[in-house]
């Protein structure tokens, strides 16, 4: 008798963990696909060059101020902020490093005759310091470098920069944190720093990481979509506050800025 309820003990408890451990299978199933599949993706177009069509499909921008939103997920992910006067053209491509970003800009942007262009990059570069501690400098100081490449080939052709600083991270879930750290946070404001050092009268910083982190320096989980990305009512706070800075910037060549829509 004693014996049926013993096995009748660890049946009840063993059809939970098996029913957990096939659950956590088919999760990292899913995810290895993923990783597999955007792997190869990368070793076919290294740039992502493939991810817009060719500029020229897009209209001429007439009287309107033309603004690029260059970057990586981040950017893509941005919603078109609403300012009259001015014609908002993304070109973020997901996943993408700074130096992979710097790369595609002659590409993606070379004949687009930016008036504005808006960066917001760096967060791959970062992510990656838990994964190669000893690099973590080498990391920092190669993404500092890709951002001002990126700011002097925008100027290049002519237009004013405008730098988000780096968002912030979000609580980051149980099955990331073996290849997490906080120095990912860290090394956010230390590349946050060196952006604010590169204002100029060509060169505008926003501070986007300020408009969206809370006390802890984080995205709010009321704003994240994961760890790394904002959701629909983050991007509309992100978008308020780039409104804000906009309609009071002081842009180069007596630039005049219309008046921004309410989002």
């Amino acid at each position: 008798m004693k014996m049926v309820k013993v096995s009748s003990l660890l049946l009840y408890l063993g059809i939970p963990l098996v029913g957990a451990s096939v659950a956590l299978n088919f999760f990292l199933y899913g995810q290895l696909t993923k990783y597999y599949v955007e792997l190869n993706q990368v070793r076919l177009d290294p740039l992502g060059l493939s991810y817009y069509k060719p500029n020229s499909n897009l209209n001429d921008k007439g009287d309107n101020k033309r603004v690029i939103i260059f970057g990586d997920s981040r950017a893509a992910d941005w919603p078109t902020p609403q300012i009259k006067g001015y014609e908002f053209v993304n070109r973020g491509v997901g996943g993408q490093t700074s130096a992979q970003t710097s790369q595609r800009f002659d590409f993606h942007l070379g004949d687009l005759e930016p008036d504005i262009v808006v960066i917001q990059v760096g967060i791959n570069d970062l992510k990656a310091i838990p994964l190669m501690p000893d690099e973590r400098n080498v990391i920092i100081d190669l993404c500092r470098a890709n951002i001002r490449q990126i700011t002097e080939d925008a100027k290049a052709l002519g237009a004013t920069v405008i730098i988000s600083t780096i968002l912030p991270v979000g609580e980051v879930p149980l099955v990331r944190k073996p290849v997490w750290s906080d120095d990912i946070a860290q090394a956010i404001y230390e590349v946050n720093g060196y952006i604010d050092s590169l204002q100029s009268d060509k060169v505008l910083v926003f501070d986007g990481f300020s408009a969206i982190a809370d006390e802890k320096g984080m995205i709010p989980k009321d704003f994240g979509k994961d760890e790394l990305h904002l959701n629909a009512q983050g991007y509309t706070v992100l978008n308020e506050a780039f409104s804000e800075f906009f309609d009071t910037a002081t842009f180069p060549n007596n630039t005049e800025i219309a008046e921004a829509d309410n989002i």
